[in-house]
């Protein structure tokens, strides 16, 4: 062996990624000492995403006052690249459910607008470049909420309008959309998203219907929402030129994915898809003998669009050899047939989990489960 690239996902609650990679590499280390090992920190555009974008691109944490989802003041982080060119901003930093208590949540009154508050610091600071991460929302505003913090404007169908930060519960009040008052530094500006949904905007399988219930959202509520959101696809349609109802992804986060489409003409990419890109994974594969991915779990869930699958997509095409490796392993043939050369579990049979869960016991699990792989590779 000459070359093997490692980038393995995190083990939630055990092992980031990087950790889980320099296990993985010493393994390598001990078969093939002169091997040319490549570590690559890696996340599914969800949780980590933004630590994996910092480190890949020697990027700095950036830290604002803004507003959480209900106007509170939060001071929510985001992502600024080396070269000052790329923000990267997860919406649930500013957005997100968690920062609403179980007992004040509803989408009718929850809003996007710290969100669009960190682009616009973004873009004062020169950002002409975004990766947003989709997922994780305490909203259902179609991120008109955050639209409004960039400068657009919404009106009422008796011409009033709208001041207050957009909720949930203002779609279906909304007549007009005027976005000749936005921040123009925006038309200089590429958007990209991480969505890692396929729900069109509304409707059966929308995001009021499918995702407004986890978010505080009762029967009434959701029908409502639902309606909000066929109200602005409409006007969408009529004041942006822009027809996104039945677009996958339209309803991620909320309708968000929608709203950045239509206002922003933000391209949504599976997140490990963008994540891959952002790294110049491609690149990093050129010469390379053997690709060794992981999880924490894996099994058919792997396949649908989880950090694993994405890599063993880009390694096939090159003809590369994928080597699997997770905490537990379920559905291994099935994996197998995907193509992933070998499937292994790195714990022994009956380790008790509370044991396998430690860090220290997890990366010496690694270091043997890949030793033992390249030993009959």
């Amino acid at each position: 062996m000459k070359r093997i690239v490692i980038a393995i996902d995190s083990f939630k609650g055990c092992l980031s990624s990087t950790e889980a990679n320099a296990a993985a590499a010493a393994g390598v280390a001990r078969l093939f000492p002169t091997c040319e090992v490549i570590t690559l920190p890696v996340a599914d555009g969800g949780e980590g995403m933004l630590e994996v974008l910092l480190s890949a691109t020697h990027g700095s944490r950036i830290d604002t006052e803004v507003h959480d989802p209900l106007m509170r003041p939060l001071t929510a982080g985001y992502g600024l690249s080396g070269d000052g060119e790329t923000a990267f901003i997860e919406m649930a930093a500013a957005s997100g459910l968690p920062l609403v208590s179980t007992e004040l949540r509803n989408p009718l009154h929850t809003t996007t607008y710290g969100t669009g508050e960190q682009m616009a610091d973004a873009l004062r600071r020169g950002c002409r470049h975004f990766i947003i991460g989709l997922g994780g929302s305490a909203t259902n505003d179609a991120g008109l909420g955050m639209l409004q913090a960039l400068g657009f404007r919404f009106f009422t169908a008796s011409g009033k309008e709208i001041t207050e930060p957009i909720c949930g519960r203002h779609l279906t009040q909304i007549a007009r959309i005027d976005a000749s008052t936005a921040l123009p530094a925006l038309s200089e500006c590429r958007f990209t998203a991480a969505c890692d949904v396929r729900n069109p905007f509304f409707g059966s399988e929308g995001a009021a219907h499918i995702f407004a219930p986890q978010k505080g959202a009762d029967e009434a509520s959701v029908a409502l929402l639902n309606e909000g959101l066929r109200n602005v696809a409409q006007l969408i349609r009529r004041d942006l030129g822009r027809e996104i109802a039945e677009v996958p992804g339209a309803g991620a986060a909320g309708g968000m994915g929608g709203g950045l489409m239509a206002a922003l003409d933000c391209e949504l990419k599976p997140g490990i898809e963008l994540l891959l890109t952002a790294l110049h994974f491609d690149e990093q594969l050129h010469g390379a003998d053997l690709v060794i991915t992981g999880e924490g779990k894996a099994d058919r869930q792997t396949l649908m669009g989880k950090v694993p699958s994405g890599i063993l997509h880009r390694a096939r095409t090159r003809g590369i050899p994928t080597l699997l490796i997770a905490g537990r392993v379920d559905d291994a043939e099935l994996l197998k047939e995907a193509g992933f050369q070998e499937v292994t579990g790195i714990n022994p049979p009956n380790l008790p989990l509370e044991e396998a869960m430690k860090p220290e016991v997890a990366r010496e699990n690694i270091v043997q489960t890949v030793e033992r792989l390249l030993t009959h590779a």
